[in-house]
């Protein structure tokens, strides 16, 4: 029998492996199978990564999607919808010749209540990706209680249904994030587990690296299951209030520090951020530096009844349950975020407060059938009135 040939290569039987016969008289060899095989693997992985582009939103759509959740803050909405839609534009396209993309994790400073985890929280729903949220007064160096850092990704993990391909590119928001910040060792404080121990255990992990962590989120140890975890495509966004750093510009606050980080602003800011005692190598980790400014009466407003899912919104549906219409006067909208402005506790108090005023009313209406309509007013919300409006329902007839 003659030596049999490949009908796409030329190349005959002595100088492949195997040659393998198919109808209407073709001959494919090992060789060509591997290649096919390896071509249509590359045809599949383009064609996921255009119908990724396809499905990416533009900067200008993920500040929009982020305008019906979070209120204020538009310049660091402008920035974190530019770094999101780069981030997952990164991902699409890894390499280009000698030019590869590097990541950009993200620090958004503000005091409390000024929307940073709200932020983080809705840059995760723009394009439905897996999202985890860590406090990092809870993490600890390896070998003391408390948790390990790869336990944020084990929260990841979860978040993505235990789908490891998923939960490698989601997001990851860390608060708290200057709680760690570097400690003097002294005979009280002794070793500083809890602050620069942690940041340099952060490291690896927020600037990319593949890591073994746990899948129920406990401590790494010898009989805990654990999974190899790849983090150069996890967004990374930390956040903290950094009390007590001040920046003395010589022009108005704009509430947004620009991303490049070679700008005297970003310069200051950095080397304020070392003083407070964040270690040079995790500040170097993170290019996009935000300021979150401290929000007014006129924002605190807007966030009560404005957002897709406003906190009257909830309210309101509470009540409606109970087939009962809600209702707030301005007047006590206003008092309601004074109050919170008063007490320093930005959009966070404002459910804290909600929830103290409306808790008798909770309590009693659902046994009221006879109700129909509460509204809320300025004197009831500053406990001096009874401006309290109860609607009976009428007979019919």
């Amino acid at each position: 029998m003659k030596n049999l040939q490949c009908s796409y290569c030329g190349k005959k039987e002595p100088l492949v492996k195997r040659i393998f016969g198919g109808s209407h008289q073709a001959f494919i060899c090992n060789e060509c199978i591997v290649e096919f095989f390896n071509l249509l693997e590359r045809e599949e992985e383009n064609r996921k990564q255009k119908d990724v582009r396809s499905h990416l939103p533009k900067p200008q759509e993920i500040a929009q999607f982020l305008d019906q959740y979070v209120i204020s803050q538009e310049k660091a909405k402008m920035a974190l919808s530019v770094a999101l839609y780069n981030h997952y534009k990164r991902i699409s396209y890894p390499k280009h010749h000698h030019i590869e993309l590097e990541k950009s994790n993200i620090l958004l400073l503000g005091p409390s209540g000024s929307g940073k985890t709200l932020l983080a929280k809705t840059l995760a729903r723009v394009l439905n990706v897996p999202f985890a949220m860590s406090d990092a007064t809870a993490l600890t160096e390896a070998g003391y209680v408390g948790e390990d850092v790869e336990s944020i990704l084990s929260r990841l993990l979860h978040a993505a249904s235990f789908d490891i391909e998923k939960a490698q590119k989601g997001i990851v928001y860390i608060d708290e994030i200057d709680k760690i910040a570097k400690k003097g060792e002294s005979v009280q404080s002794g070793r500083d587990i809890g602050g620069e121990g942690v940041q340099q255990g952060l490291l690896k992990i927020l600037e990319g690296a593949s890591v073994y962590v746990p899948l129920k989120g406990a401590r790494k140890n010898s009989n805990t299951e654990t999974v190899l975890f790849d983090t150069k495509d996890v967004l990374f966004i930390c956040g903290g209030a950094f009390v007590g750093i001040k920046e003395e510009r010589g022009e108005k606050r704009s509430g947004f520090l620009a991303s490049n980080p070679s700008s005297p602003t970003q310069r200051t800011l950095r080397k304020q951020l070392l003083s407070y005692g964040m270690i040079p190598e995790f500040i170097g980790r993170i290019p996009l530096i935000l300021e979150l400014e401290p929000l007014n009466l006129e924002s605190l407003v807007k966030i009560l009844k404005e957002p897709k899912d406003s906190i009257i919104a909830q309210y309101q549906y509470l009540f409606s349950l109970d087939g009962v219409k809600l209702e707030f006067t301005d007047e006590a909208l206003l008092a309601i975020a004074q109050k919170s402005l008063d007490e320093e506790l930005g959009a966070r108090g404002l459910r804290h407060i909600l929830e103290e005023i409306l808790m008798p009313l909770l309590f009693e209406i659902p046994s009221k059938e006879e109700v129909t309509q509460v509204s809320i007013t300025q004197g009831f919300v500053l406990g001096n009135s009874e401006a309290l409006i109860l609607e009976p329902r009428r007979e019919d007839g």
